[in-house]
């Protein structure tokens, strides 16, 4: 049986979104989360750490790019030095 997609609420930011995570990993460790909410926490948890992923994997992303542009200007910069 397929899981029923639900459509998520986005956190503010990352750091809302581990809150929320590790809020739901402390109900779930305390065992007192009622079964009949059990499954909806588990998939917002779920749903908040590919979120995270994906912010994680955006940001690697940019900062590779940022250092491999300022190496390229070094590079340049050290070529224009050899050529005086």
């Amino acid at each position: 049986m397929a899981a029923k997609k639900t459509t998520q609420a986005a956190p503010a930011g990352y750091a809302e979104a581990m809150t929320e995570i590790e809020s739901i990993l402390s109900q779930l460790d305390s065992n007192s989360i009622d079964v009949d909410v059990l499954a909806t926490k588990v998939e917002r948890a779920s749903f908040l750490i590919t979120w995270c992923n994906e912010r994680i994997t955006a940001a690697q992303l940019t900062v590779d790019t940022l250092v491999a542009d300022i190496e390229f200007e070094e590079s340049d910069f050290d070529e224009e030095d050899e050529d005086e």
